[in-house]
């Protein structure tokens, strides 16, 4: 590194070439602050009105080291989550689950809680949007699955049949939402397809 005069400062370290490569390794970034990114977006732009849900936990014990900084030692979840997204569209409530695996065949269902799609069905039954985005990141692809469309694979499991979707089916039965600069992943564009 130079200084405005122009001397070298030596005393500056540079990262190893292996921790450059590393960094450089994770600047993808994950599919909940793709879809996170793109719900400011939407409420940026004024289009809609969707936010992360957060996890209810108990605190149980929290431990003061300064009066400055509290650090939660012991917590617990009050109950079982529902799905990660809500909030509101074009006057119609917006219902979803996110879900990345790293699998290149299928996408196993048992990445999906059975109280979620209790949750998932009652906001069907009462006229919400409710869907899944399942992003196969090996294959860098994310698919729009409506819970109607989802709602069979998992009632199907407990019939002897199959503990996963194949990635093939959720190629033909999903909709594919492409990246986008600003809305990452742009499922309301698939909403208007699909509803209005």
């Amino acid at each position: 590194m130079h200084y405005p005069n122009g001397k070298k400062n030596h005393h500056i370290r540079q990262p190893a070439a292996a921790n450059r490569s590393q960094a450089f390794g994770n600047r993808g970034m994950t599919l909940e602050a793709d879809i996170n990114a793109t719900n400011t977006y939407y409420r940026d732009i004024n289009k809609a009105n969707i936010h992360k849900k957060p996890t209810p936990v108990q605190v149980v014990n929290v431990h003061y080291p300064r009066r400055s900084a509290a650090v939660i030692t012991e917590g617990y979840f009050k109950q079982p989550s529902t799905t990660d997204y809500n909030g509101v569209y074009r006057g119609r409530h917006i219902d979803f689950e996110a879900k990345e695996t790293k699998n290149k065949t299928r996408f196993p269902l048992a990445n999906i809680h059975g109280h979620q799609i209790e949750h998932m069905k009652s906001i069907t039954k009462h006229g919400g949007i409710c869907f899944l985005i399942i992003r196969f990141s090996v294959y860098k692809e994310t698919y729009y699955i409506p819970a109607e469309t989802f709602f069979p694979f998992w009632d199907e499991q407990f019939n002897n049949g199959k503990k996963s979707i194949p990635y093939e089916t959720i190629r033909c039965k999903g909709y594919r939402i492409p990246f986008h600069y600003q809305a990452r992943v742009d499922f309301l564009a698939i909403i208007d397809q699909l509803y209005f």
